[in-house]
């Protein structure tokens, strides 16, 4: 009798760089490709295991002695915002929203080129062309979509005001990159998409909006610690964040365990489910 056996993907590591988060650290990913008729059930099983996806590729901070960077998840059912995020509801609702596939546009790459050039100026994406953007939206071998926001009260028609890749899991929406508008000062527009997230996958049934890394100590990532019901991937397991004081990132060598071990301990996807 012939049985599928597990899905069995190689597992690699980037060679240390700057980190783009704290300052005097270097950062080292955990990666394997995303590819084939499995890759959904692998971008399910390892998304509720810390990892991100970018482009056809899976990762995971293993930073050689720090582990900072915490994949961070709001329960949908749980979460009801804030004060402060009710009045940034209040201050988008101008804005409309349109799920598309993922497919790039000249007017997506300009909003973007404004974005870095006056958010990310000095990041990783800062000269990225229209190529490697089109190449960062397309080249998903799961099911994703490009969530546009237009604003109904531009002066010159409903422009483009934000952007998000967005992968549709089995238990919930994954942020993948967002972009907007840096001249519309006072929106909070970042804060807006991940509400808005959290509203899509409320009417979809969806448990969990996936945010990506919270990192104690930046200030780039700090603002995901205001959102209620957030949890945490930490020491193995989804947990709750508490207070978000508590957590300080581990900047000994034996805070992280051998890369082997950590590949040991990944749960795989089987085959045999359709």
């Amino acid at each position: 009798m012939r049985h599928s056996l597990p899905l069995a993907p190689q597992f690699y590591v980037t060679a240390p760089q700057p980190c783009p988060y704290l300052d005097g650290r270097s950062e080292r990913k955990l990666f394997t490709a995303l590819q084939g008729e499995n890759a959904e059930k692998l971008n399910n099983a390892l998304s509720r295991q810390g990892f991100r996806r970018s482009q056809n590729v899976l990762y995971r901070p293993s930073c050689a002695d720090c582990t900072a960077c915490l994949s961070a998840r709001i329960r949908v059912a749980d979460f009801a915002p804030s004060r402060t995020q009710r009045r940034v509801l209040r201050r988008n609702t101008d804005l409309s929203r349109t799920a598309t596939s993922p497919w790039a546009t000249e007017e997506q790459f300009d909003l973007f080129r404004r974005y870095l050039d006056q958010r990310h100026a000095d990041g990783g994406m800062a000269d990225m062309d229209i190529f490697e953007f089109a190449a960062m939206i397309e080249e998903t071998p799961v099911k994703s979509r490009v969530i546009e926001y237009r604003s109904a009260t531009a002066e010159e028609g409903r422009a483009l005001t934000a952007v998000c890749l967005t992968d549709v899991l089995d238990d919930g929406l994954s942020m993948v990159y967002s972009f907007f508008d840096p001249e519309r000062i006072g929106s909070s527009l970042g804060t807006y998409l991940i509400l808005d997230h959290v509203e899509i996958a409320r009417n979809a049934g969806l448990p969990y909006v996936y945010l990506g890394y919270w990192v104690p100590g930046s200030r780039k990532m700090g603002y995901k610690a205001n959102f209620a019901a957030l949890e945490i991937f930490k020491s193995g397991e989804w947990q709750p964040i508490g207070n978000p004081e508590d957590h300080s990132g581990e900047t000994h060598p034996l805070s992280v365990d051998p890369i082997a071990e950590q590949v040991a301990r990944i749960a795989l996807p089987d085959t045999r489910s359709p």
